[in-house]
């Protein structure tokens, strides 16, 4: 429901439940042992642990989410800084509307972290969970809140430290563009200077946007999974 890529509306709901089925199914394999002692058949006694261990997979799936999140806010932060995001279009991966460069800086790490296998370090954290959080253990939501702020804070700072050479570029351009526009008020000079601010702000995207999705790819495991 939550996890990034699977959670796509694009992906047909029974895709999603067969995913949840097989991987649930694998992962009961390793982890039986540390999950027959608990299972009492009692409703009083089991409702609660399903109940917690479905708030805990849903932690580890929204702090990926959270990541998934900051990016696309970035993304259409950089469209607008550099004057490309006056026409959104359609989502890929919900179906918000998304502005042409969002979606493609959006899409195009999302893909990279399906390339590099990112989603199995998702099931591993899983996994670990139930070394971490055994299953006699109940949900704690402060522990839980915790890690939810902590991991949104460390995304921003990472989309921030990818976005920050679109701010400089729009502060300075915007300066001299308003400069420009004070010495001569007769010329409608935000009109004029817009095809040059969009060119290079694709310029700079074109030679940044590897380092950019480098960036992202290096942050993932240690903002959302390793804590």
């Amino acid at each position: 429901m939550v996890m990034p890529g699977f959670s796509s509306i694009r992906l047909p709901i029974q895709i999603r439940l067969f995913i949840a089925l097989a991987v649930t199914g694998a992962l009961l394999v390793s982890l039986w042992d540390q999950i027959a002692p608990f299972a009492d058949r009692r409703p009083g006694v089991l409702g609660p642990l399903i109940a917690s261990e479905l708030m805990i997979g849903g932690l580890i799936g929204l702090m990926t989410r959270f990541y998934i999140l900051a990016l696309q806010f970035m993304g259409s932060a950089i469209a607008m800084l550099i004057g490309y995001g006056g026409m959104n279009g359609p989502g890929i991966e919900d179906g918000e509307p998304e502005s042409a460069i969002g979606a493609l800086i959006s899409f195009s790490a999302l893909l990279l972290l399906f390339v590099f296998d990112f989603h199995h370090e998702i099931v591993r954290a899983l996994v670990d969970s139930y070394e971490i959080v055994p299953v006699d253990i109940a949900f704690r939501p402060q522990a839980a809140l915790v890690d939810l702020t902590d991991t949104l804070s460390e995304s921003f700072f990472v989309m921030l430290r990818i976005g920050s050479p679109f701010v400089a570029y729009a502060i300075l351009v915007n300066l001299t563009v308003g400069f420009v526009n004070k010495l001569t008020p007769q010329i409608p000079v935000y009109f004029i200077s817009l095809p040059f601010v969009i060119t290079g702000g694709l310029f700079i995207l074109y030679f940044s946007i590897g380092t950019m999705l480098s960036l992202v790819a290096d942050s993932f495991v240690p903002v959302t999974i390793g804590r």
